[in-house]
């Protein structure tokens, strides 16, 4: 294979952004992030953020079947 080949995009089917949100929703999805505030080089603040974004599903009601 040459260098060249690598900078090709390869062939494939558009998705959607609606497909992609149904598809990440249903999976679910982790989002993780750190903020640190310091002045001179001493850190002041840490905040450690996390977030789990899913779909949820209609509930069942008690003794029912789904």
């Amino acid at each position: 294979m040459s260098p060249a080949g690598r900078d090709e995009p390869l062939p494939g089917r558009q998705v959607a952004l609606v497909d992609l949100l149904d598809r990440l929703l249903a999976g679910g999805v982790v989002i993780t992030g750190d903020i640190v505030l310091s002045v001179a080089d001493i850190d002041l603040v840490r905040i450690s953020l996390r977030a789990l974004v899913t779909s949820v599903g209609p509930g069942v009601r008690g003794g029912e079947q789904p």
